[in-house]
């Protein structure tokens, strides 16, 4: 499969770009990796202000063409240059309910975990939201992520009560998000205990996927 034309900007202990890694890596497309150290502020330097003035990762450099500075992004370029193995559904129906929890494990997990640690880190400081913009710390809203995250869990383990996959009858991109948003919740102290055994058993499976090592 060719895909040596790709680049990804990347940070090895960042959520975000991990979900681009495991995307790249069940696609099977070769690339090259730039490492990006956000502990030291790489991100804000000149040399990658130019290649993404948002100042994030993950970014896919595609030679010749744009600089793809969001997952959305990635995906939607992903998918339809290397449709197989297809990951956001084969059928209408299936589409719209891996776009529905694709969505969810964006909105109620990655953002409920970035709502904690950016709010209550002291490293974070002046840091809430990612991006080239400081914002304050709101306390309160740590305060409500953790509350967000339990209620995630929750709807996780009853979804999964009875399926394999989060979303249609094959792995996606929403399993994806979802296993890299309960990774995630461990730097806040949230993760699944027994009262979660159905998304233990779906994340243990999840683990037999060599790109889930990612």
């Amino acid at each position: 499969m060719s895909g040596g034309d790709l680049t990804l900007y990347d940070c090895a202990t960042a959520p975000s770009p991990r979900r681009a890694r495991i995307l790249l890596a069940e696609k099977g497309v070769p690339h090259r990796t730039v490492a990006v150290d956000l502990r030291q502020g790489e991100q804000f330097s000149p040399a990658f202000r130019a290649i993404n003035p948002q100042c994030t990762v993950p970014a896919l450099r595609i030679e010749g063409g744009p600089v793809l500075t969001d997952n959305a992004a990635i995906l939607a370029y992903l998918e339809a240059r290397f449709p197989e193995p297809p990951l956001s559904g084969r059928t209408p129906e299936e589409r719209a309910e891996v776009a529905h929890w694709h969505w969810r494990a964006e909105f109620e997990g990655l953002l409920a975990v970035a709502e904690v640690l950016r709010n209550s880190s002291p490293a974070m400081r002046g840091r809430a939201l990612p991006g080239p913009v400081d914002y304050a710390q709101i306390p309160e809203l740590a305060e409500r992520g953790v509350a967000r995250l339990q209620q995630f869990f929750a709807a996780l383990d009853t979804r999964l009560a009875d399926r394999p996959f989060l979303a249609g009858e094959h792995f996606s991109v929403a399993d994806i998000t979802a296993v890299v948003a309960v990774d995630f919740a461990r730097v806040v102290r949230v993760k699944p205990g027994e009262q979660h055994p159905n998304l233990l058993r779906w994340r243990a499976a999840m683990a037999e996927r060599p790109a889930m090592a990612l």
